[in-house]
């Protein structure tokens, strides 16, 4: 699969009008049953080996501009950071790239259990966009400890990259345990996905109200020993008191946005797309939400936010980084192009030069609002 992705301001939807996403079976299920990240050479490796992503060579530093951020005490080399459920554990992506070159990693969602997710189909293309319906399938947390971090504080020993476990449960006493368990390891931070069902409250996201919000993370808090970043939901309808709720409960940074709630038919079978009915819609149709959700939660807090939904490019991170975040995640892009990381870097690279940008302090919130 050799198509580039487009540059400017389409944020990586085709000039066509169509999909983003590749069409081929790159967004396909799993192959081996283990990561949300396809393992084929179809996943945006060109089959001469090289890069899929033109922009994606990481270049020297100019000597008067640095990319290094501090995020609740961890000092990050560049605010690009490979995001939670599209990039394995890294071990996946190593063969495309040097994943060293990263900020960070926030490893794919951990629970408790081992965790073979839902029913397929799961995933779906949509225009500028995905729909998955994955399910958290993952390994369990004792088996991250035993057979992933051991590779990733190898690859972190080498290159200065930063640690990031995305933690997801169903009940309170589920993330509770799990941020004492990862306490003890050496990762850098945890990641509190909030976005999971409460099973003793009906079902109901654990992100959906301040109060909920509130008691998990506030429960948590009390076990951390690491940075505690909680990742917060799209699907509520005040995404400044949300992040004031985690704020005040002892949220150390806020990540946002996860995914939002959506859904696609097959007119034919008239049948959602999904066996899962809905699911968690990201790529760049989410973006315009996604900036806007972080400026009103930058407008709420005080605390570092990183800034996540549909970056593709340099450009697009500048409008997360503008607008209050400290660092952005990239995810469905990864989909595309493996190395779609490295673009980013080098795309921020790109505008600090043109802007006259020494440091990431010249871009965080230095947007001009009308």
């Amino acid at each position: 699969m050799n198509e580039k992705m487009p540059q400017g301001a389409s944020h990586g939807n085709p000039q066509d009008g169509t999909s983003g996403v590749s069409q081929g079976a790159s967004l396909g299920e799993p192959h081996n049953g283990t990561s949300d990240v396809p393992q084929d050479a179809s996943h945006g490796k060109p089959q001469d080996g090289t890069s899929g992503v033109s922009q994606g060579v990481a270049r020297d530093m100019p000597q008067d501009v640095t990319l290094g951020v501090s995020i609740c005490g961890i000092d990050f080399k560049n605010p690009v950071i490979a995001a939670s459920g599209t990039f394995g554990f890294g071990r996946e992506y190593s063969s495309y790239f040097d994943i060293g070159k990263l900020g960070g990693i926030s490893v794919k969602g951990l629970t408790l259990e081992p965790r073979q997710g839902n029913k397929p189909p799961r995933v779906a293309e949509t225009p500028a966009g995905m729909l998955n319906s994955v399910g958290l399938q993952n390994p369990g947390i004792e088996a991250f400890i035993k057979s992933e971090l051991p590779y990733l504080l190898k690859i972190k020993s080498k290159s200065g990259i930063m640690i990031i476990a995305n933690a997801a449960g169903n009940t309170v006493d589920d993330y509770v345990e799990m941020a004492r368990l990862l306490s003890e390891t050496d990762i850098d931070a945890i990641e509190l996905n909030v976005s999971c069902p409460n099973v003793k409250e009906g079902g109901i996201s654990f992100g959906a109200s301040e109060k909920s919000v509130s008691k998990v993370v506030g429960a948590v808090k009390r076990f951390c020993k690491k940075p505690l970043i909680v990742k917060l939901t799209p699907n509520v309808a005040d995404i400044a008191a949300i992040s004031r709720a985690a704020r005040d409960a002892g949220a150390d940074a806020l990540s946002l946005i996860n995914t939002l709630v959506g859904m696609k038919i097959d007119i034919n079978s008239r049948r959602p797309v999904l066996k899962n009915n809905t699911g968690g819609l990201s790529g760049p149709a989410v973006m315009p939400i996604a900036v806007r959700m972080v400026w009103e939660a930058a407008n709420a807090v005080d605390i570092p936010i990183i800034g996540m939904g549909g970056i593709s490019s340099g450009e697009d991170a500048i409008e997360f980084l503008l607008v209050g975040a400290h660092a952005v995640m990239v995810g469905t892009a990864s989909f595309i192009h493996p190395d779609a990381c490295l673009g980013v870097i080098s795309g921020i690279v790109d505008y600090m030069v043109r802007q006259g940008c020494t440091s990431l302090h010249d871009i965080i919130g230095k947007v001009e609002i009308w």
